[in-house]
């Protein structure tokens, strides 16, 4: 399991592109499921102005963000539940999204859980979520590893790339809309709006063994 050390170790912008490659690991009360994290969105806090603690916004809601690195905050979108770990130490309220996940276990449980097979599965932050079993707020303003909820301690696969684009569906709000904070390995399949020109069919964009 990753020290939740792990997320205050350097800017957050770097925690997130290091995290490509690393293994989250739900341990569902229905079975395990897991995926190597393939696509992740950094979020700077009070002078984001498209995350949710801009300006220091503080609510029940956000409270996680302000809570000590590798906090969980779980919140709804339209419906849909969105998993973010906050970064830093407690009360610098930055977080990471997790946007995309190449599934390592409990495939056929993700499956029944999307109704869909494929990349489709997850490669959008509220599709994983829905596939991992994730549909509450219960284990929000936890610690990883309090919960059953992990990631693992080293990378499981080296990505050959990892590329960077502004971030995906934010406000357009500020200056912040456009900035390069996103990070996904490149030509992963199960990144979000992966195009099929773009995939690698044969590695997914991993080093090869």
């Amino acid at each position: 399991m990753l020290d939740n050390h792990f997320f205050e170790q350097g800017s957050t912008k770097a925690i997130t592109r290091n995290l490509l490659g690393h293994e989250l690991v739900y341990q569902s009360p229905a079975g395990t499921v897991a995926g190597l994290i393939v696509e992740a969105e950094a979020y700077l806090g009070v002078l984001d102005s498209t995350a949710h603690a801009y300006r220091g916004r503080r609510s029940p809601a956000n409270e996680a963000l302000y809570g000590p690195p590798g906090t969980i905050y779980i919140y709804s979108l339209r419906g849909h539940y969105m998993l973010d770990i906050a970064t830093q130490a407690a009360d610098e309220p930055q977080g990471i999204l997790i946007r995309g996940l190449e599934p390592t276990q409990g495939l056929e449980l993700m499956q029944a859980r999307r109704r869909k097979t494929g990349f489709e599965l997850t490669n959008g932050p509220a599709k994983l979520t829905q596939a991992l079993g994730i549909t509450s707020l219960a284990m929000n303003l936890k610690l990883l590893g309090e919960v059953p909820l992990t990631i693992s301690q080293q990378r499981l696969q080296q990505p050959q790339q990892i590329a960077q684009s502004p971030r995906i569906n934010v406000s357009a709000r500020g200056n912040w809309t456009q900035k390069p904070l996103r990070f996904f390995v490149a030509h992963n399949p199960y990144v979000s709006q992966m195009r099929k020109t773009q995939i690698d069919q044969q590695h997914y964009g991993w080093q090869s063994s």
